[in-house]
Parts: structure tokens; sequence; C-alpha cells
């Protein structure tokens, strides 16, 4: 056993990463006893003056479905979900990454998207973890005092082993367990204890702890079956554990705690992941704290925001993150149809219980289609407004998925799935704005989300008119814009007191355009 280490105050010191290998000779307790006793000696919380009373709990469960979490035997998720925030959402697939573990806890650490943190797989290769960090490094770099812990036990994590670590060395306190060379061994119950140790007789400020049997059940079992709803109920009891070690600390009732538990992909009910099917796509955030209402479901939370509402909470910018607080809800004008959103008409790939498309614009736009073809599939004849659980699902692996930016409703052009159906003319269709007030001789800017597929045959465009003039065209798309942020400069000619804008979009049997969270700056 290492000497113990006394904690820091204000100076940092390296991080550490131990390992089972180090204590391979060592029972299970004992080890446990080694591990934590070697990372730091027991310091009362009141000892560390320099912590927070603003701490972040990050706990991540590998592969898990959430359908199948409210169908289990889960008292401690569930109590999460009645006590604050469930967020289901989805993730990207191939060519911007597999549905793998790597590339997911790549963007929940990194509060980034796969086309920025640059994991696409397992084998890590590409990655750009120096330019976009963890959440942990993140938070070290920018309040050195502050202090930072993880744990897991899928070495790519914490440790250099297989491509990682993710969350790097410069944190405070990295446990880093193994199993057997096929990963199936299991160390699950020592980070769970481990981290209860941590959480209740340390004090750190922000923490990660990773739990992995669901995945393994998932691999083993499938989603669908009763091994993969034990295992969720065995990873829940660790859930409770590390719960129980936060609210049991002697400063607990001084402290704001904000928890956060997420998972990396889901799996399908036969069992597997990597692909591009729904429920491998399947993630969720649920999170518990200060000015999160008790019971609530949103739909426009994303699993970059993992990152940002970690950072937000201990005081740390998440400023050029893709991600957002969660204190900061989408406030777009799409997200207002959800409660139009209609189960499927001529679509025959998406789930008939699956409400998410809807012509009904939002209050002040509209759709002009008086240059649009006749027939074709109901769900696309013109602008539309969508989910991506709808809307992705529409046709699979045509880059659909990649519109990982949109949150909640979105706006969709898509001609060639309008085309699947008998139909007549061209696909012609154009989304108006309402009017904005502006000033005439001022500077503003145009911004929207946007996922755009050429293919030669299309026309993409951005009019703008002022004072009901006739529109110009400011903005043509000749080429793919996939899931970025556009910014149009625009010059207010004097006299003018309104600006309305337009997107017209045309083709035939061609490909897709979606919007999202336009507005004027």
């Amino acid at each position: 056993m290492q000497s113990a280490m006394p904690r820091r105050a204000m100076t940092r010191r390296a991080g550490r990463t131990l390992t089972v290998a180090a204590v391979a000779t060592a029972t299970a307790t004992a080890l446990l006893a080694a591990t934590v006793s070697a990372q730091a000696a027991p310091t009362a919380p009141a000892a560390a003056t320099a912590a927070s009373t603003d701490k972040v709990l990050v706990i991540g469960l590998d592969g898990a479905n959430l359908d199948r979490i409210k169908a289990a035997n889960a008292p401690n998720l569930k109590g999460l979900m009645a006590q604050g925030l469930t967020a289901q959402s989805t993730l990207y697939a191939q060519p911007m990454a597999a549905t793998s573990s790597g590339p997911g806890w790549s963007t929940i650490a990194t509060g980034v998207w796969p086309d920025k943190h640059g994991v696409k797989d397992n084998s890590f290769a590409g990655k750009q973890f120096g330019t976009y960090p963890d959440f942990l490094t993140r938070i070290e770099n920018a309040n050195p005092s502050l202090n930072t812990y993880a744990a897991a036990d899928w070495e790519p994590i914490t440790s250099s082993d297989k491509g990682g670590p993710i969350f790097s060395a410069a944190i405070d306190k990295r446990l880093s367990l193994k199993g057997d060379a096929n990963g199936y061994d299991v160390e699950d119950p020592k980070i769970a204890a481990a981290a209860a140790d941590e959480l209740r007789n340390q004090n750190p400020d922000a923490a990660y702890v990773y739990f992995g049997e669901i995945d393994i059940a998932g691999h083993n079992h499938g989603a669908a079956g009763q091994q993969y709803l034990d295992a969720i109920a065995r990873s829940d009891k660790h859930v409770g554990t590390v719960l129980n070690a936060v609210t049991s600390r002697p400063t607990y009732a001084q402290e704001n705690w904000k928890i956060l538990v997420t998972t990396d992909h889901g799996h399908t009910d036969a069992g597997g992941h990597g692909g591009s099917s729904i429920k491998e796509r399947g993630t969720f955030v649920l999170a518990k704290g200060a000015g999160i209402p008790a019971g609530s479901v949103r739909h426009d939370v994303r699993l970059v925001d993992v990152a940002a509402t970690a950072l937000d909470q201990v005081g740390v910018s998440a400023a050029g993150l893709d991600g957002v607080p969660l204190r900061s809800p989408d406030n777009d004008a799409f997200d207002t149809v959800r409660p139009n959103l209609q189960a499927r008409v001529d679509e025959t790939g998406i789930g008939s219980g699956v409400k998410g498309f809807t012509h009904t614009a939002p209050t002040g736009w509209s759709v002009d289609n008086s240059k649009m073809g006749t027939g074709g599939v109901t769900e696309w004849r013109g602008w539309a407004f969508a989910t991506d659980e709808f809307w992705s699902q529409s046709q699979r692996d045509q880059r659909r998925e990649l519109n990982v930016r949109s949150r909640d409703v979105f706006a969709v052009a898509d001609s060639d799935e309008w085309a699947d159906k008998s139909f007549t003319g061209t696909y012609d269709s154009t989304l108006v704005s309402p009017k904005w007030a502006v000033t005439g001789g001022t500077s503003k800017s145009l911004r929207f989300q946007t996922h755009y597929r050429q293919e030669a045959g299309q026309k993409a465009e951005v009019l703008v008119s002022y004072n009901g003039g006739t529109p110009a065209v400011v903005k043509s798309y000749t080429a793919d814009a996939v899931a970025k942020w556009e910014s149009i400069p625009l010059q207010v000619p004097a006299g003018a007191t309104d600006v309305q804008v337009r997107f017209r979009y045309s083709g035939s049997n061609n490909w897709y355009w979606t919007l999202d969270n336009v507005w004027l700056a």
C-alpha cells in the first residue's frame, strides 16, 4: 500500500490513476481499501477550505435504454425522475460517428459533438482532447482550487489504455479499474464503494462516476430480456450507494448539489449497438438540483449539455461548447408546435405511435406552397415541422441522423422522401418568417442552425425583404452544410422598419434542408 497523500488546499498536484493490476493479489475488500487509501488520506470535508458549496456529480450508465429503466426495479433512478428532470434525446450515426462508447463518452465529457472532438469509434483515432478537453480538466484549468474526481471501470475513460484517457491526468484523482481481456469482469461494486467514500469523506466539487454492467448485459443477453432489467436493478443500487454518500455528507445541508445521470448510447432488443436504429441512438439525461422542477420532462436537452451544465454549476464558462446549461432552455418558435405533432400518414418506417410531424406553422410563421407539386408523401408535402425521432427514421443512413445541432422540433423540407409516393410537378416550398422590427441604417445578423444535403437539380435560398419589398437572395447553398450554425450579415437600408426572411427550397427527388433556432441578432 502506498503512503497516504494529504489533501491539497489552494495548490494543484498531478492527477493519478490507480488500476486493479497494481494490487492484483489483494482480495476484493483489501483492493478497495488500497485504492481509496492510495489516492488520499481521509480528511473531513470541512478541512478543505478551498472547496465550493456549488457541486456537481455526473453518473454514467453505459448502454442504458430509458424505457427499460422505467420497466426495471430501479427506485433510485426513478426517484431522480420524480424529483427532477427526465430528458430523452438521440445521437448521431455514421459517418459522423458510430453509436459506441468512445464517441458517446467523449461527447458527454467534452460537451461537443464528434465532428469537433474527433472520436468516431472505440479506436479513438483522431481524438482532439487537447482542443476540446473533458469538463473536469476544464474546471481544473479555470479554477485549480476546485477538487475533481473520476472513477470508471472502462479503461479509456480514466486511463491511457485502449486509446484513452477521456478524462485527463490534469484532474486531481482518477480511479481506473479494469476487467479481463474481454472487458466482462465488471468492477462496478468497487467503483461504487470507492466513489461513495470519496464523496462522503473527502470534498470533491465536481465528480464523474461510471458503471458498465448494463452495457455488458445488453451485449450478452439483449435489451429486451430479464437479464438486462436485472443489470439495471444492480446498477440502480450502485447509484443509490453514491447518492446516499452525497446526502450523508456532514455539510450537505449547506451545499448546492446538481446530480446528472446519463448514458453513452442505447441497445437493440437483440443486443448490440453502433448502428443507426433509434434504439441504438437513444440517450437520456436525468437531472436533480436547484431550479429543476420535480417530475419535469424536456425535449430540447442534448447529450452535449451534460458537460455544459457541470461547468456552469461550479462557475466555469461553457462558452464555445455545443452544449448549453440546463438552466438555459431552448426558446425556439418551432418548439411551440409540439402539441400539434401527428403520427405517420404515408410513412412506413416510423412507429405508428410516434407523433413527430405537423404542417401547422408557429404563430407568425407561414408556408407558401403555391408552386408546390401535388401528391407525394403527405408528411413532407412542403415545409414541415418535425422531431429527429420522426424525421431520421423516415429513411435511415442518408445522413439525416447527423442533424445533431437541432433541438426538439425543427423545420424540414425533404424532396427525397416526398417523392417516395406518386406525385406531379416539382417540390417548391417557401418557409416565411414573421416581420421583425429593425432600425434603418444598422447592421444585423441572421442566425440559424442548418443541415443541408446538396444534389444537382435542387436549390436552397435565403431571401430577405424590408418593409414588404421584393425579396432579395442573401444566401444560396451549392454544397453540403452539415449540422452547422449559419450567420448571415444584413445591412438594413435607411428607412426600413421591418425585415422578413424566406427560406425557399426546390427540387425533385433530391435531398433535404432543415432549419432551427432562426433569430435576428
